[in-house]
């Protein structure tokens, strides 16, 4: 078989929170702990996939592994978007950004759009609230993600995304603080990286329509 290459990815140590408000160090750690698992287990996964690739061994063992490397992989994946935009002493989203003239635009303003992602955020059960940009129409909408690889709108771009697992606030709130984690949650978005996220994710459809 012809020489195949193995991905091998680190955890992203430069985009750990620290010193947050209301989401304490010990909440952090934890957290952090599990999104290192999944990184783990991706290169676990991707290794033991290409053995039996290399082998021909396209049977029940490969089938397996390849479906759980999507729940494993979009763990890795969403835990970064997740972390990445947390940071202290963040201020108010500015009405003079993009980001705010596109949330006025399909969602009637911030507070309104807060509002609905606070909801979807609150909503019992298990999963993610993410902000998506969709590049083949420009549109922002706001979608509840279940399991990390089952519900993501093909071709939509993350914007913000929220992990409404239990593990991301029991620490600090316990079982039932949910509803006081997503406000906290909110209070922590580094609204920068959010613009940057959405003029890149414009930036790529505006590619894709000159193609």
């Amino acid at each position: 078989m012809e020489d195949r290459m193995v991905h091998t990815y680190q955890a992203r140590k430069e985009l750990r929170p620290r010193n947050l408000d209301g989401i304490s160090e010990d909440q952090v750690s934890r957290h952090w702990s599990l999104y290192e698992g999944y990184v783990k287990n991706v290169n676990l996964l991707n290794e033991r996939i290409d053995a039996l690739a290399r082998k021909g061994e396209f049977g029940p063992e490969f089938a397996e592994m390849k479906r759980r490397l999507g729940f494993e992989y979009d763990g890795m994946i969403l835990h970064e978007h997740y972390f990445s935009v947390l940071k202290a002493g963040q201020p108010p989203l500015s009405d003079a950004t993009e980001l705010a003239k596109q949330l006025k635009r399909f969602f009637g303003g911030f507070e309104s759009w807060r509002k609905e992602f606070s909801a979807i955020g609150k909503m019992r059960g298990i999963g993610w609230a993410i902000l998506y940009f969709d590049p083949e129409f420009g549109v922002l909408s706001d979608h509840w993600i279940t399991l990390h690889e089952h519900g993501h709108p093909a071709g939509y771009i993350p914007i913000l995304v929220m992990d409404a697992w239990e593990h991301a606030y029991m620490v600090d709130y316990g079982a039932a603080g949910r509803s006081q984690y997503v406000e906290t949650f909110l209070r922590n978005v580094d609204w920068a990286k959010v613009e940057q996220r959405l003029k890149e994710a414009m930036r790529y459809s505006q590619m894709h329509a000159a193609v």
